[in-house]
């Protein structure tokens, strides 16, 4: 499996998907910072740069983006990165 040096996830509160990635990391021994963004505005301006659109969750592993997704296309995400 791909060993990350800098994951960050963007989530919001109550957002079933952003649940099911931290499940998936988590079970995966992937560190990441994580940031509300709605708690955040300044998470929040960059999950926009970064992403294009307000939708979550957002992932930016080293520089690689993937937003609006759930578990399954992050397994195929990380698959890739390796």
């Amino acid at each position: 499996m791909y060993k990350a040096e800098n994951v960050r996830l963007y989530v919001k509160p109550f957002c079933g998907w952003c649940g099911e990635v931290r499940e998936w990391l988590d079970g995966n021994n992937i560190s990441y910072q994580l940031f509300d963004v709605t708690l955040d505005r300044s998470a929040w301006n960059e999950m926009l740069k970064i992403s294009n659109q307000s939708l979550a969750p957002v992932i930016d592993v080293d520089g690689e983006v993937l937003a609006d997704f759930g578990s399954e296309e992050l397994a195929q995400f990380w698959n890739k990165l390796g």
